[in-house]
């Protein structure tokens, strides 16, 4: 029977896949020569020859030097074309956008933030978001239509089944069931949605601390509480888009809410959210200063992380104790081979808050995960969502099968 071209086997074939395989190289380890290249892809010199003469007609791959100054003859170095692609990523808040554009080798070529204040309606979102996304673009000198996809990340999840947003009802102008339609109206490139922390673990998982491993929760705590789940090296989203909405979930020490959906809260949020620090601080006879809930926690926390004794030391103590308790819960269930703590609230108590997580963890759960800080820690939203954009606009400009 006669293969169809395409098919797995074919010359075409194996070639895309010592294609994609040299440019994967490149993005990992910068410019190579062939011969590096042929040896680090088990290909001869001539193969590897053919390789980056077809990926630089192809506009994937371009010559950036030589290796003068280094023993030998001089050799041609080779890197990732940058200009082959460009994505874009979104972060939106009830406050701000912040939008960055990045070229395939995932550089940061364009950033734009547009404070978004006070009540709005859907097509003031549609505007704004087209707004910091032709910023970021023009910062980069490009036009939006030159991207190749854009990732937007925000609080909740929209349901796959009504395309609606859940579980942000503080998010104003965000829960038109119109609004996925009214956007890609208004930027013809693919958009992709995904729920804000969700995208912090995967800027994690490529960049920071979970970096080879493939079972995985990311706690965050800042404005909110929330959680993000991988399962085998990918998300777990939920039927509708909900799981790790932790903020939500029932927990010891706390009055049972019902109706949660419409509080927009729950009994982790009120445990060890940064509500709850300044409420404990309170109690401990620590003012807090004025300002966003999460920056007046964040700096209770940054000074109880230094403390030994006294109301601050108790404050870390007790802060602590309030994560261990949700943990356990998801750890019971989960049984994941590690946690990564993140967000602006858990960074600031930094090692010692961790260290005294990890301890009350051990004495409430049977499963004992290792817990790390998250390493990302700028933008960490934004940067999910350029890497999740660039995961997906790689796999197609880098297939050269077609």
């Amino acid at each position: 029977m006669t293969r169809m071209a395409g098919t797995p086997g074919t010359p075409r074939v194996l070639r895309a896949m010592n294609d994609r395989a040299a440019l994967d190289l490149l993005l990992e380890h910068g410019p190579l020569s062939r011969t590096r290249i042929g040896k680090l892809t088990g290909l001869s010199k001539p193969t590897a020859s053919q390789l980056l003469s077809r990926l630089e007609a192809a506009g994937l791959v371009v010559a950036t030097g030589t290796t003068a100054g280094r023993p030998g003859p001089n050799a041609q170095l080779y890197g990732v074309n940058p200009a082959a692609a460009h994505v874009a990523g979104l972060d939106a808040t009830t406050g701000r956008i912040r939008a960055a554009v990045a070229d395939i080798t995932g550089a940061t070529v364009g950033e734009y933030e547009l404070s978004t204040p006070g009540r709005r309606r859907t097509q003031d979102t549609v505007e704004q978001i087209v707004q910091a996304l032709d910023g970021a673009a023009k910062a980069a000198g490009l036009h939006r239509t030159d991207l190749h996809r854009a990732v937007i990340g925000t609080p909740g999840a929209f349901d796959p089944a009504t395309g609606r947003l859940r579980y942000a009802r503080h998010l104003p102008g965000w829960h038109s069931p119109t609004l996925l339609e009214e956007l890609a109206a208004a930027i013809p490139v693919p958009l992709e949605y995904d729920n804000d922390v969700n995208l912090v673990a995967i800027a994690e998982q490529r960049l920071g601390a979970a970096r080879s491993h493939e079972d995985f929760v990311l706690l965050w705590n800042e404005e909110g509480i929330g959680a993000a789940i991988v399962i085998g090296g990918r998300l777990h989203r939920g039927w509708t888009g909900g799981a790790g909405e932790v903020g939500f979930m029932p927990v010891p020490g706390t009055p049972l809410v019902r109706q949660v959906a419409k509080a927009n809260g729950g009994g982790f949020q009120e445990l060890a959210g940064c509500n709850a620090v300044l409420r404990v601080a309170r109690e401990l006879g620590l003012e807090p200063a004025p300002g966003p809930l999460a920056d007046a926690a964040s700096a209770l926390l940054t000074e109880a992380a230094g403390a030994e004794t006294g109301p601050h030391a108790e404050l870390l103590h007790r802060f602590a104790t309030g994560l261990a308790v949700g943990l356990a819960s998801l750890v019971t269930v989960l049984d994941p081979e590690l946690i990564v703590l993140s967000g602006g609230v858990i960074a600031a108590g930094g090692e010692p808050l961790r260290s005294l997580v990890q301890a009350e963890l051990a004495e409430l759960a049977v499963p004992r995960p290792r817990l790390l800080l998250g390493a990302v820690r700028e933008h960490p939203v934004l940067c999910g969502a350029l890497q999740s954009a660039l995961a997906t606009t790689r796999d197609e400009v880098f297939d050269t099968s077609r």
